[in-house]
């Protein structure tokens, strides 16, 4: 999978002191982390708490990994083990609540964590093709997503009104265009080998 390659590829030159690709890695990664403790109940503190621990083992252990490639199902795991350690000592010795369900199976909660996985990975991809875009474009989308009336964004970007779409249009082909995005928008659109045949 490309993305695999990427990661492993960030992971490398941030295991040999990469300061950009150890960006990029926390970048692609931080919000999945968020997301697990949300998933906990965690307040901010005790989630900065647990995302600084989470970092910190993967820097001590960036260079050991033998997939690098799967940095983001690492990292998950270890986001979930932090959560259920600090409750665990909060709680002196009780079980902490698992917000997952402690009904599901190995491979559910793999499947959970896979989902992390992909939505980060998917969110970094997003972001990465977002920024090459123009600053125009970028506040055009954003102003888009904020579902705002064509008339008010036409005034905050100070364009006619009817310049509003086709701009919107050029700023959307030209996200679509990067080819990171483009690959990962056909792999998820593909269908599966047994849908082919059907």
């Amino acid at each position: 999978m490309p993305t695999d390659l990427a990661v492993s590829a960030l992971v490398t030159r941030a295991s040999m002191g990469d300061q950009g690709a150890w960006n990029d890695l926390v970048e692609r990664y931080a919000s999945m982390v968020w997301s697990i403790c949300r998933q906990y109940r965690l307040d901010r503190r005790d989630t900065d708490d647990v995302a600084q621990q989470v970092w910190m083992a993967a820097v001590e252990h960036l260079g050991e990994l033998r997939d690098p490639g799967k940095l983001g199902s690492w990292l998950a795991i270890t986001a979930k083990r932090e959560c259920s350690r600090l409750l665990r000592s909060r709680h002196h010795g009780e079980t902490a609540e698992d917000p997952l369900g402690f009904d599901m199976t190995a491979d559910e909660r793999a499947g959970l964590i896979e989902e992390e996985v992909e939505a980060a990975e998917r969110n970094a991809v997003l972001h990465a093709a977002f920024m090459t875009l123009s600053p125009r474009c970028r506040r055009m989308l954003a102003l888009l997503l904020d579902d705002l009336p064509y008339q008010e964004i036409s005034a905050r970007l100070n364009i006619p009104i009817g310049s509003v779409g086709p701009t919107r249009a050029r700023c959307l082909a030209k996200l679509r265009s990067d080819p990171a995005l483009a690959a990962l928008m056909e792999s998820e659109t593909e269908p599966s080998r047994g849908e082919r045949h059907v």
